[in-house]
């Protein structure tokens, strides 16, 4: 079997050292990051842009609910209480831009509090939110400690994990996942022909290859042709084609040998697509950290908010999407 590759005993060195770097992160590398972060910004752009956060989630309990009629095409998304309000507002301008009805399918990262699902369900009244015990449930299910010790360990300690795991275990058929960190500006026509006919798996153009491993690695492991630049803000993929024990052994391979990444959720789709026909979304349309005067004035289909454009996200970009109401 795949998932009996590496021996039990050095999986276990793996995962000791995994805690130990969890624990190291919590305690040293995430105050320091955030230190950084903060001397970077500096303390007055830091302040605004916790402002400005603060705005655009007050702002998202008073967008007015979208009474939309079934049949649905569902969009799903991975949320908890640091993004829920990010996740409404992609999910809105997504609809508001479409003029179909769209379905947001929600998975609670453990943080979905009651309030927040309410709100959610307010402004989506046809929403259904899956939350982390039923995730939990079916996770233990199909994904045993037993048989898959390192695809559980990261989904426990890399939350990115569960917009693969709890999105697509134990389901058939093809599934749109987005990233919150987004909005749309116009009618978004590649994803709606996606959704209406997949075909195909589906993703955007990053800036720059961010995967955290080596390409020839992962193209070993894969057997197949690493696509460079694939960005998991757009992914489109059948839950039935994804082989779980493959998973399992491609992630603890790439643990093994390069150790652990933030990126890795997205090296491990661009293994699950490496070497098929893939509808890519044109990367002038969907555009992967616009800059300032993009963001200012639109005239892409979609800004994913990344890296140094955040800032501009949460003081400018959402109040786009609440114009008119």
């Amino acid at each position: 079997m795949i998932s009996n590759v590496v021996s039990n005993g050095r999986v276990q060195k793996i995962y000791q050292r995994l805690r130990l770097g969890k624990t190291l992160y919590q305690l040293y590398y995430k105050p320091k990051g955030l230190l950084e972060k903060t001397l970077q910004r500096g303390v007055i752009n830091s302040t605004l842009d916790n402002y400005a956060k603060k705005k655009m989630e007050s702002a998202a309990y008073q967008l007015p609910a979208l009474a939309l009629q079934p049949p649905y095409y569902d969009i799903h998304f991975l949320t908890g209480d640091r993004f829920w309000y990010q996740t409404v507002f992609c999910a809105y301008s997504l609809i508001q831009q479409s003029k179909i009805s769209l379905r947001p399918v929600i998975y609670d990262d453990g943080t979905l509090l009651k309030v927040y699902q309410q709100e959610i369900l307010r402004v989506f009244p046809n929403a259904i939110i899956h939350l982390k015990a039923e995730l939990d449930t079916q996770i233990e299910s199909y994904l045993p400690w037993s048989k898959f010790p390192c695809l559980r360990e990261r989904r426990e300690n890399y939350p990115n994990l569960r917009k693969l795991t709890d999105v697509h275990i134990g389901s058939e058929g093809w599934k749109l996942v987005l990233d919150s960190d987004m909005l749309f500006f116009k009618r978004p026509d590649t994803l709606l022909d996606w959704l209406k006919s997949p075909q195909n798996p589906c993703h955007m153009v990053d800036v720059e290859t961010s995967y955290g491993y080596s390409i020839p690695f992962m193209a070993d492991l894969a057997a197949a042709p690493i696509a460079e630049r694939l960005n998991v803000g757009i992914c489109g993929l059948n839950s039935s084609d994804i082989d779980w024990e493959k998973l399992e052994y491609w992630c603890k391979a790439l643990i093994e040998r390069e150790g652990t990444h933030y990126f890795q959720e997205q090296a491990l789709v661009a293994m699950l697509m490496a070497g098929q026909t893939c509808v890519v979304a044109d990367e002038a349309d969907y555009d992967v950290m616009p800059d300032k005067d993009e963001i200012l004035d639109p005239s892409a289909v979609l800004h994913h908010y990344v890296s140094t454009s955040k800032p501009w996200y949460f003081r400018h970009a959402w109040k786009q999407v609440t114009k008119g109401n």
